[in-house]
């Protein structure tokens, strides 16, 4: 809990700056925070006045909220602070976490016994087919990767993996290729191309190999057999 000197020191540094006695970046040092989480101070101030700076209990946020909020900031539709102030959050540390937590598994809905993040949904065996699909839904849903998991029932960077593969190499992208020795593989890019030749030569010439060791073996049996004729 905040100390009263504590509180007296941030309203001080924040009517100093409102005041233009100190500039932004010294204000912020002074309270060991950063430039952005000054900002945001600076607004909770001007809306609640000195209450702004004052001890108070955690907010809960629903995972909604989290959701909607890293969401819009993913999009590009708003910086921090902005969706900060739309949301009522307090901090712009707890949208950064919240975007981190998003990216990571999409789902704020299980909260892990630490109390924070959320477990990441289990993947599944998807067909092509099925990738195919949920990779199509998600660019025509704005690469919305949360909300395909939870209707597909696959894990978040699962849609994730099978959207960017499919924008960069279409529906062969989508193949899977686990068991597949790579000179048996179609290729999809020029890099994969050159690759899989690669590989071909080299089981060629394994392959060559092979016949002329099995062919010195033949020859030195042979001769052994008319040696002892």
């Amino acid at each position: 809990m905040k100390k009263e000197r504590d509180i007296e020191k941030e309203v001080r540094v924040i009517r100093e700056y409102r005041e233009g006695r100190i500039g932004r970046k010294e204000a912020a040092e002074e309270l060991c925070v950063s430039i952005s989480e000054f900002r945001c101070k600076v607004r909770r101030y001007e809306k609640e006045g000195a209450a702004a700076v004052m001890p108070r209990k955690p907010k809960v946020y629903s995972a909604e909220l989290k959701r909607s909020a890293a969401e819009e900031y993913i999009k590009g539709e708003g910086s921090l602070e902005k969706i900060c102030d739309k949301y009522g959050i307090r901090a712009v540390h707890q949208l950064r976490d919240w975007i981190k937590v998003y990216n990571a598994h999409g789902d704020f809905n299980r909260i892990t016994h630490s109390g924070g993040g959320s477990y990441m949904k289990q993947g599944r065996n998807a067909t092509k087919e099925e990738r195919i699909e949920i990779a199509k839904e998600c660019l025509a849903s704005g690469k919305n990767y949360g909300e395909m998991a939870l209707k597909y029932k696959v894990s978040y960077q699962q849609v994730r993996t099978w959207t960017l593969r499919f924008e960069e190499l279409g529906e062969e992208g989508l193949e899977d290729r686990r068991g597949k020795r790579k000179k048996d593989q179609t290729p999809r890019t020029e890099l994969e191309k050159a690759q899989i030749e690669i590989a071909q030569l080299k089981h060629k010439l394994y392959m060559a190999e092979m016949e002329r060791d099995l062919l010195k073996k033949l020859d030195e049996i042979e001769r052994r057999d008319a040696f002892h004729k």
